[in-house]
C-alpha cells in the first residue's frame, strides 16, 4: 500500500475524529460560560408563561426546524408529568408567510405575524446561525418594542443580533452551523426542563 492510498484510507477516520472533538469541546465550553445566564433566562421564561405567556418562536431554512422543535416540545412535553405549555412556531404558518411574501413584505414577514398575534406577556425567540437574518432581527426589534421577552440563539459572528441586545443573546462559540445547531438544540432543551423546574416552585415566578 501507498503512502498516498495510507492517508486516504485513515482520512474519513480523522474527519469523524475532528467532528466529534467539535462536537463535544464546543458545547462544553458554551454551558460552562453561560450558566447563570441561562438559569435566568429559564426564569424570565417561566414567569412569563405563568402570567399565560406564550412562546413564539421561528427561524430561516434549517433554524426554521428548530423553531418547531422547540414549539412541540412545551406544547407536548416528552415527560410524563410535565405540564403543557403554549408555545407556536411562526414558521408553521405557511399560509400566512407567503402571502406576505406575495404582498411584498416578505423581509420583515416574522415582525409583521408578531405584530398582529404577539402581547407584552409572550416570548420570543429568535434562531440564526449567523445573526444575519434580516427579517429574524427584525422580529427581535419589533418584540423588545412589544415589551415581550427576547432570546436571540446565534453562532459566533452574532451579527445584528449583539446589536438589538435582546434580553438574552445566546451566541454558540463556533462558526461551524452543524455544531452551532447542535448546540442549540441542547440549549432548548435545557431551557425546556429549567422552566418545569421553576414551574415546581411556583413561590418563585409571583
Amino acid at each position: 500500500m501507498t503512502a498516498i492510498q495510507e492517508q486516504e484510507q485513515f482520512w474519513p477516520i480523522a474527519l469523524v475524529q475532528a467532528r466529534f472533538q467539535q462536537s463535544m469541546s464546543v458545547p462544553e465550553a458554551f454551558f460552562v460560560a453561560e450558566s447563570e445566564r441561562i438559569a435566568q433566562a429559564c426564569w424570565a421564561m417561566a414567569r412569563r408563561f405563568h402570567r399565560g405567556g406564550r412562546l413564539l418562536a421561528f427561524g430561516h431554512g434549517a433554524s426554521a426546524t428548530d423553531a418547531q422543535h422547540v414549539a412541540v416540545e412545551f406544547v407536548h412535553p416528552v415527560i410524563v408529568g410535565k405540564r403543557a405549555l403554549p408555545a407556536q412556531a411562526l414558521t408553521n404558518d405557511s399560509a400566512s408567510l407567503s402571502g406576505l411574501m406575495m404582498g411584498r413584505i416578505g423581509t420583515c414577514s416574522f415582525g409583521h405575524l408578531l405584530s398582529v398575534i404577539g402581547r407584552p406577556q409572550d416570548i420570543a425567540m429568535g434562531f440564526s446561525s449567523t445573526g444575519s437574518d434580516e427579517d429574524v432581527a427584525a422580529a427581535l426589534r419589533l418584540a423588545r418594542q412589544i415589551n415581550m421577552l427576547t432570546l436571540g440563539l446565534t453562532g459566533i459572528s452574532a451579527g445584528q443580533f449583539s446589536e438589538l441586545q435582546p434580553d438574552f443573546c445566546f451566541v454558540v462559540p463556533s462558526s461551524d452551523p452543524f455544531v452551532i445547531q447542535e448546540t442549540q438544540e441542547t440549549l432548548y432543551h435545557v431551557l425546556w426542563e429549567l422552566v418545569h423546574v421553576f414551574f415546581e416552585h411556583e413561590g418563585l415566578l409571583e
